[in-house]
């Protein structure tokens, strides 16, 4: 298991840009490498999806050790980064590529494994979408907000704030 790092500097570990992505309704926490071109998305949070546990991470720790046991190397592909927790504050979380979460899926016995997959596989066809076409990703981000109850003007400001941040690197 090892250590994902990228963005801004904080402790010895450096933060990841988070984006949160939805489920069903429940939080997802993903972060984007741009130079592996690979999502990675917290472990316990589809956990917690697959197994409707109040204690994911209990699980997750359980299931880590049954894989471990029964040879399989999904748990030394397992990376950590700083993520921001539900008390505000950003602790190592486990974090998987998507080929790796499809094997952790698939180790749990869930109703809801088929839709998770369904949606994995959805998310990585978007990504493609937008790096082929970077206008997909700004109206995907501009519907977002709109789904979010943020005015125009407040849109409108977001994104020429992002452009002007573009244009000082």
């Amino acid at each position: 298991m090892g250590v994902l790092t990228s963005g801004n500097l904080w402790g010895n570990v450096e933060l990841m840009d988070i984006k949160l992505a939805f489920f069903e309704g429940q939080k997802i926490r993903r972060h984007y490498d741009s130079k592996k071109e690979k999502w990675y998305f917290s472990v316990t949070d589809i956990v917690q999806i697959l197994t409707e546990s109040t204690i994911p991470r209990r699980y997750w720790s359980d299931l880590k050790i049954k894989l471990k046991s029964e040879g399989s190397q999904v748990y030394e592909k397992i990376v950590q980064l700083k993520m921001k927790a539900a008390d505000g504050k950003y602790y190592l979380t486990d974090v998987a590529d998507t080929e790796n979460l499809f094997r952790i899926i698939q180790s749990i016995p869930s109703k809801k494994a088929e839709p998770i997959k369904l949606w994995l596989a959805k998310v990585g066809y978007e990504r493609i979408q937008e790096v082929s076409d970077p206008e997909k990703a700004l109206n995907r981000s501009r519907s977002y907000w709109q789904r979010m109850g943020r005015s125009a003007k407040w849109i409108q400001q977001r994104m020429m704030g992002q452009e002007i941040r573009n244009g000082l690197m």
